[in-house]
């Protein structure tokens, strides 16, 4: 499953990639992850807010960081 990040590259997208490199580190995933910044794409998604953290097609969050844990308990879930 490809894990994608909606936002144009500032500090709260940073972490948020960060915590999802992690989230899949410690769930043992090989998933990819990438970010995406432009803007087209990403109203594609219908998100109100960035950064936001999608994991195929399915957004799992928008204008928060969620942390490691909440990460993993959301791709555990979707």
């Amino acid at each position: 499953m490809k894990i994608k990040i909606l936002g144009t590259g500032c500090p709260k997208c940073k972490k948020l990639e960060a915590n999802a490199v992690e989230a899949l580190k410690q769930l043992g995933k090989n998933d990819e992850v990438v970010k995406i910044t432009d803007i087209k794409e990403i109203m594609g998604y219908r998100v109100m807010s960035l950064p936001a953290l999608v994991a195929g097609k399915k957004v799992l969050s928008y204008g928060i960081i969620p942390s490691v844990e909440d990460i993993k308990k959301m791709l555990a879930n979707s």
